[in-house]
């Protein structure tokens, strides 16, 4: 594994426990590094994975290196590596806000300028039982068109081409969950219209910011 990618999966494994974003044994992450995917082991809490614990699997032929169990959900992350060799990095969480709204059956409506300028392509499923083949293939027909996929009763899928921009992903997603139901408690949410969503898509700053996120150094 590159010094780069196990820098990348510690430092986020992390980050997503710091951030609320999983709770004990929730949660999983993986990367790419040329034809293996490195992947969080089942069972873990992400802060207790040291270097060696993260699993090693073929991406086209999905062998697993090693002796420990890889996340149940191999099949899922596999399969984003497979449909967009653009894809360098795959996240899930279980994200309160975002799980709250869409279990609702809401989708999760732009309020706030950063989340439609920097999270375009988002796609939702209804529930599919976890960590199963069906669920894998239920992402697998839409992440070549996806930067993220929540899935309603579930969690958030987010895919990109940093592990950087992975993260930001799912957290703009928990942020624009929380505003949305934050502002249906007090009064009517105003949501940005198309118009406004493609006018911030379009600004140059955003575009740069995104950029930045894409940019393999840290």
């Amino acid at each position: 594994m590159s010094v780069q990618v196990l820098k990348d999966l510690n430092k986020y494994a992390a980050k997503l426990v710091d951030s609320g974003l999983v709770v004990g044994a929730g949660g999983n992450l993986s990367m790419r590094d040329g034809e293996f995917m490195y992947i969080s082991p089942s069972g873990f809490d992400l802060k207790e994975i040291k270097d060696e614990h993260w699993v090693k699997v073929h991406i086209e032929t999905g062998e697993i290196h090693g002796s420990l169990k890889p996340s149940s959900e191999i099949l899922m992350h596999l399969e984003c590596f497979r449909k967009n060799d653009e894809i360098k990095a795959v996240l899930h969480a279980h994200p309160t806000y975002s799980v709250g709204v869409s279990s609702a059956g809401k989708d999760i409506q732009p309020m706030f300028p950063d989340f439609p300028a920097m999270v375009k392509r988002i796609k939702y499923i209804d529930y599919v039982i976890p960590t199963t083949h069906v669920l894998a293939d239920a992402v697998s027909e839409i992440i070549e068109d996806a930067d993220a996929i929540i899935m309603r009763n579930h969690g958030v899928l987010t895919v990109g081409r940093t592990m950087k921009e992975t993260f930001f992903f799912m957290q703009l997603i928990e942020e624009a969950a929380k505003v949305y139901y934050i502002s249906s408690t007090v009064g009517t949410p105003r949501i940005l219209t198309d118009q406004e969503c493609d006018e911030l898509r379009n600004l140059s700053a955003e575009t740069y910011r995104s950029k930045l996120l894409q940019e393999k150094r840290e």
